[in-house]
């Protein structure tokens, strides 16, 4: 599925991207850029505190611009999901065959993952185990504990 430079992404994934870039290049950058002049102009530069945070923030922004840009060069949309089978983009309804519980989790690609909403990378154990099987298929997740099974109730 795509190659492994891929960034899979909703569309309220990309527009955050995109805003970010916006803010570190327009506000964030010129700030930056504004700071180091002032450090500059406070004059030696060898036992300037200000001039150094100022130029490890510039490297900080700059690294964030660079890998944000790489990151919309290779970002695909995850559009067209369908429920016939678990893909990116699905909501997933799942429930252990050990202990009856169930769970809830939306497959995303990895820079959208968040544990604490539920969305999981399409990279992750269990992403990978659901990935092209229907409801009612019971799946074998290979995670760093050991293998268990889960159930899938539905897929929206």
């Amino acid at each position: 599925m795509g190659n492994k430079n891929t960034v899979y992404l909703t569309q309220q994934g990309l527009d955050d991207l995109k805003k970010e870039l916006d803010e570190l290049i327009n506000v964030r950058r010129p700030e930056n850029i504004q700071a180091i002049k002032e450090a500059r102009s406070l004059g030696d530069l060898s036992e300037n505190a200000e001039y150094d945070a100022a130029r490890n923030e510039q490297a900080q922004i700059e690294g964030r611009i660079k890998q944000l840009e790489k990151m919309l060069e290779n970002v695909s949309i995850i559009a067209d999901v369908t429920t016939d089978t678990v893909g990116i983009g699905n909501t997933v309804s799942i429930k252990y065959v050990d202990d009856d519980e169930e769970d809830e989790y939306k497959i995303v690609g990895s820079q959208e993952a968040d544990p604490f909403e539920s969305k999981i990378s399409n990279e992750s154990p269990i992403a990978q185990a659901l990935f092209d099987h229907k409801v009612g298929d019971i799946v074998t997740v290979e995670s760093p504990n050991g293998s268990y099974e889960v159930e899938i109730i539905e897929i929206k």
